[in-house]
């Protein structure tokens, strides 16, 4: 070999490093795509309910019966069914939606048009019983991390506990993908609300 010319294995480096460091990006590259962690099961959707005008519950509130219960708006009902509609448009057609037991949050699952709703008691409203906000909020996280698909976990719930969760004060129809898993509850993406 000439002097001064790069033996064959010490020309091929540069090539091996750039197809490493190539195979090493991916996965991360693919990580940082919240929206792919949640079509996967790796990240769930964690989302306030749609608009319902006002706090809380009235007195007399009743979880079961919704005449006792701030409900949606029509705005809000719009703003849900646009909230479907933008996850549809993330290739998020189907999931496992679950809900609250208040009114105004299984109404928003209904109107995503996702799937059947059902009901998780962990994310139930805890406002007018903060002393309950621990236990649920656990609850919660648990339930991410036991989470691993298939497919797309969709959770309607509240103000209260979505903070709780997080730290993070959402508007009405905000959505956070969270990671689910070891890491269940980290905030991987916050998504504004639609305008109804």
């Amino acid at each position: 070999m000439k002097r001064g010319t790069p033996s064959p294995a010490a020309a091929a480096a540069p090539r091996r490093r750039a197809v490493l460091a190539a195979l090493l990006a991916a996965p991360a590259r693919a990580a940082a795509d919240p929206w792919q962690a949640a079509r996967e099961g790796r990240a769930a959707i964690l989302l306030r309910h749609a608009i319902a005008p006002g706090t809380g519950d009235p007195p007399g509130f009743r979880p079961g019966d919704c005449a006792t219960q701030r409900t949606l708006s029509e705005a809000g009902r719009a703003q849900a069914r646009a909230i479907g509609a933008a996850l549809r448009a993330r290739g998020i057609d189907q999931a496992r939606v679950l809900s609250s037991a208040w009114c105004r949050a299984r109404e928003t699952a209904e109107l995503l048009g996702l799937g059947p709703v059902g009901h998780a008691p962990a994310l139930d409203s805890f406002f007018a019983d903060r002393a309950a906000g621990p236990a649920r909020t656990e609850a919660l996280r648990g339930l991410l991390a036991a989470w691993a698909g298939p497919g797309t976990l969709v959770l309607v719930t509240h103000q209260v506990n979505i903070t709780a969760l997080t730290g993070v004060f959402p508007a009405s129809g905000e959505a956070l993908l969270v990671y689910t898993g070891a890491r269940a509850g980290a905030v991987a993406l916050r998504v504004p609300p639609p305008s109804p």
